[in-house]
């Protein structure tokens, strides 16, 4: 299970669609951040690439939420849901489609799913008592109970109903064996014991539809049932994907590379039922599901209770976009939890972008400009110097590649800074300044190899900070149409000449 090499080079990624309970936050805006991240390097990288968000819209914790707003449940998402939109704009994500479970076309594919498990004999009706947590969407076992709530902390009540039942029992081994046969369907390690560990413990059959409520998708030919909310969900990748026309090229060329990405408290349905359901109804899997950790901030849960929730949109009109991403993106293991605090972004932003990155383009540049001209020097014949940091950069992309293949996003920014680190040292050993009277050749020779090193960077860079890569490369003079990483290997023209420098990123200063 390659994701990064088919020769297709189609390529789909998905996060999970957000429940319009509530207003977007910054675990939202991170699951959308990391597979944003993954879509640009995937284009980057010569694929076509599918990404695709969206909102969650049917269930009872969403009628329960319109109701006391007073609102009509379809007025109440359609607001909503457009809140997660703009979110999405204001962050440049480059999602193709956005998808809505109210939309005809999920309505089509996920009565279609229904139809085909019923017709299987996955599917039977029967009654329903136990326990169910309302703001889980989620059904648990007595045994699975801490104190009285679900392992979420979630209130449970019991819940005595008709209800369908999907025959989840009967694809334990089955499971057990598609997990043994392949390794890579969920990562990280960490998470892919963890659902071995649940699945060896026992399924039960799952109950798939309420009669409590009205606010879902109706069950085919027996409408005073609704479908339960997460087989309605977890259909929209393929709704997206044109099912249930499975000749569709979408679907044909698309689903056979797909990488769910999602946090780990939702990784039991994407990891456990999804599969399930989809190998019940003669369906291909999605290629991987990796689960990521959540954020804590100044070590403390974040929650709205406790009033330390983070607003992405606030947060990036204080520090910048780049600098938000970067943070995010690099401070933790991506699969890990991780800490927020403004401490450490602002730590990240002046050590690893204003001073690191920012300060080898800029004084780089201006150099340039000063003592060359503008114009982009020829290099003389290079020192072993010269073809070190030179390799270095030529290394990089397969390094990183082989890191997004295991979605160890913070990895491709440390193996990225690390080779900034070596062109500020080279800079420093090299000592162009002080060659321009004694020698000119050699200094020219210098700065078009820090050029060269800057421009491939910029172009590496591009899915972790896409503003200032661009303004970067526009002032390397590189045509947006030389920015792939084909590109990488077109070297700088030595007489090309340069827009004026300007800074890139600017240190935090507090109260400026």
């Amino acid at each position: 299970m390659n994701l990064f090499i088919d020769p297709s080079k189609k390529f789909y990624i998905t996060t999970p669609i957000y429940y319009v309970n509530d207003i977007p936050h910054i675990g939202n805006m991170y699951t959308t951040l990391a597979c944003d991240m993954i879509a640009r390097f995937m284009r980057l990288d010569g694929f076509s690439v599918k990404f695709l968000t969206g909102t969650d819209e049917h269930g009872q914790k969403v009628e329960k939420a319109a109701i006391a707003l007073e609102k009509k449940p379809q007025d109440f998402v359609d607001l909503v849901s457009q809140n997660f939109r703009n979110l999405a704009s204001f962050m440049q994500f480059t999602h193709t489609d956005f998808i809505r479970t109210t939309e005809p076309r999920h309505l089509k594919a996920t009565q279609h799913l229904w139809k085909e498990l019923l017709d299987r004999d996955e599917i039977y009706l029967g009654g329903y008592s136990g326990w169910y947590a309302v703001s889980d969407e989620a059904f648990y076992q007595e045994s699975e109970l801490i104190n009285g709530k679900a392992p979420t902390g979630a209130e449970v009540e019991w819940v005595t109903e008709p209800s369908y039942f999907f025959r989840l029992s009967k694809w334990q081994d089955r499971l057990l064996e598609f997990y043994h046969a392949n390794p890579n369907f969920i990562a990280p390690e960490s998470r892919r014991n963890e659902v071995l560990r649940f699945v060896e413990g026992g399924l039960h059959d799952l109950s798939v539809s309420r009669t409590s409520f009205k606010w879902g998708i109706p069950v085919p030919g027996d409408p005073d049932h609704i479908m339960y909310v997460w087989l309605d969900a977890l259909t929209n990748y393929i709704t997206a994907l044109g099912y249930p026309n499975q000749d569709s090229d979408d679907f044909k060329d698309f689903w056979s590379n797909s990488l769910h990405v999602v946090g780990k408290d939702i990784l039991r349905f994407h990891a456990v039922y999804w599969p399930a359901f989809l190998m019940a109804a003669g369906l291909p899997t999605p290629t991987r599901i990796f689960a990521h950790g959540w954020w804590t901030r100044d070590g403390e849960k974040i929650s709205k209770s406790v009033g330390n929730a983070i607003d992405p949109i606030k947060l990036v009109e204080t520090y910048g976009l780049d600098p938000v991403r970067y943070f995010l993106l690099r401070e933790v293991p991506f699969g890990n939890d991780g800490d927020f605090s403004d401490t450490a972004l602002i730590g990240r932003l002046n050590s690893d972008l204003a001073n690191s990155y920012g300060n080898l383009v800029q004084r780089v540049l201006s150099f340039i400009a000063k003592s060359c001209e503008g114009i982009v020097p020829k290099p003389d014949p290079m020192t072993s110097e010269d073809q070190t940091l030179l390799s270095q950069i030529t290394d990089l992309l397969p390094a990183i590649r082989a890191h997004m293949e295991k979605q160890l996003l913070h990895k491709v920014a440390e193996q990225i800074w690390q080779v900034i680190g070596e062109a500020n040292r080279y800079v420093d050993d090299q000592k162009p300044w002080a060659l321009k009277t004694t020698n000119p050749t050699r200094m020219g020779t210098i700065l078009y190899v820090l050029a060269e090193t800057i421009r491939q960077i910029a172009i590496l860079t591009q899915p972790l900070v896409p503003q200032a890569s661009a303004r970067i490369l526009d002032q390397l003079a590189i045509s947006p149409d030389q920015r792939t990483f084909a590109d990488l290997g077109a070297a700088l023209v030595p007489g090309t000449v340069l827009p004026a420098p300007e800074g890139v990123f600017p240190r935090w200063v507090e109260g400026k």
